[in-house]
């Protein structure tokens, strides 16, 4: 690693943690052409791209001795989408950097920000925080970025898709324009790309090896179960793997919540991980998870970045994720850093179409297995007993109680015992329905030559709610025509195009009107259906043109008239409604404020302000209010 020009205390600090090579991304960022410049990198999730930025901002923040630079203010800050992906990195930068003098300081949401203010002002090198809590320091002065040398984005299309770029441009706009921007993502959309543009300098590209193709170190399964065999699979592959960390995927909190509870039921040791709890909560979580004393976090996709956990050998997608990247940044919590791990999709039989072409965009291949059934389970158990190293090791210090034991009871107890003690505590096996084997893929349909054809246009298109199905019959209808004379048919946003037989094309001539609403026009040539939207055809001189774009608007409701002139419950609703009957229009002006009547009500009404319902109004002879008049319509007269 000599010959990358890495400084010397990170050079032992690789060595240190066992460090023999670097990776191809890690490789990439040292090489000559990237020194000192931006770079825009794409890598596969697990490659090691905190460290590469780590060692790639070295000879920026380092003196020829390889100490930090010594100074009051930040020189480096690297911004990450997650709480649990920022203290990630400022961990791996807190060893990788352990031998140079560097204060790192944290700035995430949740967190106390009078400790974070606390860190910033005894000076802090290095900066890690979330875009949010990171802007609000600076809005509060205590992060100044005037002497920034290097800025990196971590996890940068993820940052974009919690919708951070505000943020993310606040913060960069307050950094100086010399500094050095490394964006690292695990995917470049057009929406990084822009980023790029607008906050890098001539950035170097940099595509590290596999970024295109599903990772080497895992291994992709998915079981087809019934509905009901969805979670009684599940919990069979947490017994079977006996992974020492594992993680199951659901796509909703209630899920998470639902699995948890069941799973705890059952005697699983597990925690719950998602976007409702507290940073404290999620802190303590991912401690048990680390010490052991958990070994089944449950999570939504909230987890699905960032979290590295020692010893995650499989991940379950309990729910298929929406969509490909969400599946490889799930499946890259395992498989880290030349680890082998286990990817396992529960697909329902519902789903079987869904969960391949998701697979397929994804570029990974998946093994299609059965769900792991009771008697496998158990039998993986047993074997796992008799593979024990206990039972193959010498007695050593215990062999004075192994001889009690066996003085005091017979072989055959002492294994008995030894079996139960085995299997206690740990969940029975789930018995399963009948195996479920995947369907048959689908055989794709032939597809039918059609001829030669002429190709007409219509009037109407996705604007005007076409679709093929409601098309098809009109223009039969119209040319007199079957089905078996109509070829393809593409509905556009404002046109539709049709392919007719061309023995029965001379029905339509060059122009007729389909409907009312919809024209057809003879085209020469095939249509460009990939051109941009075009205007619907204009109908020839002398023929009405018709605008699909006004169909399906009706005309302004019309006020209905009083029922008579001297009506006054229509007289009022008229005033109130702006308009007056249509007998009274003819002979007098239009008013345009209420109707005498009202009016006269109005200041009864104001007069009888602050009296009781009973006492308001004409006087009454007698002191109690009177029995209540039923219901009428209309405001009370005067009187």
């Amino acid at each position: 690693m000599t010959e990358l020009n890495i400084p010397a205390p990170l050079q032992a600090a690789l060595a240190d943690k066992g460090y023999e090579s670097l990776t191809s991304v890690q490789s990439a960022v040292l090489a000559p052409e990237a020194q000192g410049r931006d770079v825009l990198v794409s890598a596969q999730t697990g490659s090691g791209k905190t460290v590469a930025f780590g060692l790639a901002i070295g000879a920026d923040l380092l003196d020829d001795a390889g100490q930090m630079l010594q100074g009051m203010q930040p020189l480096a800050l690297a911004i990450a989408p997650t709480r649990e992906l920022a203290l990630q990195v400022a961990r791996e930068l807190e060893w990788l950097y352990a031998g140079t003098g560097a204060q790192i300081a944290t700035c995430v949401g949740g967190m106390d920000y009078r400790n974070e203010k606390r860190a910033l002002q005894r000076g802090a090198q290095i900066v890690v925080g979330t875009p949010g809590r990171l802007r609000d320091h600076i809005d509060r002065g205590s992060l100044d970025l005037t002497d920034l040398r290097a800025a990196i984005l971590d996890e940068a299309d993820e940052m974009l898709d919690l919708g951070f770029r505000e943020d993310l441009e606040f913060i960069l706009g307050a950094a100086p324009v010399e500094r050095r921007t490394l964006m690292f993502s695990a995917t470049v959309p057009q929406a990084i790309e822009k980023l790029a543009r607008d906050f890098q300098r001539d950035a170097l590209r940099i595509a590290a090896m596999g970024e295109a193709r599903q990772h080497g170190d895992i291994a992709y399964r998915a079981y087809t179960v019934t509905a009901r065999d969805r979670e009684p699979a599940i919990f069979n592959l947490l017994r079977i793997h006996e992974a020492p960390n594992a993680i199951v995927f659901c796509k909703t909190r209630a899920n998470v919540n639902h699995l948890l509870a069941r799973m705890s039921n059952r005697g699983f040791k597990c925690v719950a991980l998602s976007g409702e709890l507290s940073q404290q909560e999620r802190t303590h979580a991912l401690q048990a998870l680390r010490d052991g004393r958990a070994r089944v976090c449950i999570a939504t996709d909230v987890a699905a970045r960032g979290i590295d956990l020692p010893g995650l050998e499989l991940v379950i997608h309990a729910d298929l994720p929406t969509n490909p990247d969400t599946l490889l940044h799930r499946s890259g919590r395992t498989g880290r850093a030349g680890s082998k791990g286990i990817s396992a999709l529960i697909v329902p039989s519902a789903d079987y179409r869904r969960a391949q072409r998701l697979m397929q965009n994804a570029k990974v291949t998946a093994e299609w297995l059965d769900a792991p059934t009771a008697d496998e389970v158990r039998a993986r158990d047993d074997q796992r007993m008799l593979d024990h190293p206990g039972l193959t090791e010498p007695a050593g210090d215990d062999a004075p109680l192994a001889a009690q034991l066996l003085e005091q009871f017979s072989a055959e107890q002492v294994a008995v015992a030894f079996l139960k003690m085995w299997r206690e505590g740990r969940p029975a096996a789930e018995e399963l329905s009948e195996a479920h084997a995947p369907p048959a893929p689908m055989a794709p349909r032939p597809q039918r030559e059609f001829g030669p054809s002429v190709w007409f246009t219509l009037s109407v298109g996705h604007s005007g709610r076409a679709e093929a199905r409601w098309l098809l019959p009109k223009v039969c209808d119209a040319g007199g025509i079957t089905r078996d004379g109509i070829g393809a048919i593409r509905v556009k946003q404002d046109l539709s195009y049709i392919q007719i037989a061309a023995e029965q094309a001379d029905r339509f001539g060059d122009f007729m009107e389909i409907t009312p609403e919809v024209t057809m026009r003879r085209m020469e040539g095939e249509p460009d259906l990939d051109a941009q939207p075009e205007r619907a055809p204009r109908a020839p001189r002398g023929e009405t043109r018709t605008d699909n774009r006004s169909e399906g608007r009706k005309p302004a409701p019309r006020a209905k008239p009083a029922a008579a002139d001297g009506d006054h419950q229509s007289r009022v609703k008229a005033a109130r409604g702006g308009w007056v009957p249509d007998d009274a229009a003819a002979a007098e002006p239009r008013e345009t404020g209420p109707h005498p009547a009202v009016k006269a009500w109005k200041k009864k009404s104001s007069a009888d302000a602050g009296k009781p319902a009973w006492a308001k109004g004409k006087p009454r002879s007698t002191d109690k209010p009177s029995a209540p008049k039923a219901h009428r319509k209309g405001p009370r007269q005067p009187g």
